[in-house]
């Protein structure tokens, strides 16, 4: 495996925790799903991940973005496990609705997994060679790395949106900037 094709894998997993998190801000609005406060974790862990993602794609890869990676996605599956933990017991209502058979907590504790293997594999599999003094980040990387941005900004607009400048409620059914309108 070469440079490029390390260059190319960080993208996609920068692309694909975008994709994550624009979808659980879809899923917000169109659901009328208002995330919990472990639920709110669980992005900030994503944005950890995708922070580290995005230091290899700008900067070149190096294994300390991939520690970056890692304590973002351990942090992100320790809430989730969390989440997850208060649900499992038999009788206890979900939080939110299930996207093909399972909630989005799991979902997320999976995806944390994976990035957990996936940068594990990639670190012992780890070349000298995949750091490059001259490295010049390509058209889609940027354009990734702005997708990640905008979707950043979106979480913290909506969590600003839902919890005001105050604790978020632990079962919310409203935005607290919408309702002081009413």
């Amino acid at each position: 495996m070469n440079n490029k094709h390390v260059t190319l894998l960080n993208t996609l997993g920068l692309l694909g925790i975008t994709f994550v998190l624009l979808m659980g801000s879809v899923l917000q609005v169109a659901w009328n799903e208002l995330p919990c406060p472990l639920c709110l974790l669980q992005r900030l862990g994503f944005v950890m991940v995708m922070f580290g993602f995005m230091l290899n794609v700008v900067y070149g890869t190096q294994q300390r973005h991939y520690g970056v990676i890692l304590v973002g996605a351990l942090f992100g599956a320790a809430t989730a496990l969390r989440q997850v933990s208060l649900h499992v017991i038999p009788g206890t209502p979900g939080f939110g609705s299930p996207i093909l058979g399972m909630h989005y907590y799991t979902w997320a504790f999976v995806i944390f997994g994976m990035t957990i293997a996936g940068v594990a594999l990639l670190l012992m599999l780890w070349n000298k060679d995949w750091t490059s003094e001259n490295y010049q980040m390509n058209k889609f990387g940027k354009f990734v790395c702005i997708l990640a941005i905008v979707a950043v900004l979106i979480n913290v607009v909506s969590t600003f949106l839902e919890c005001g400048p105050y604790q978020c409620p632990d079962n919310p059914v409203s935005y607290w900037l919408l309702d002081m309108f009413k």
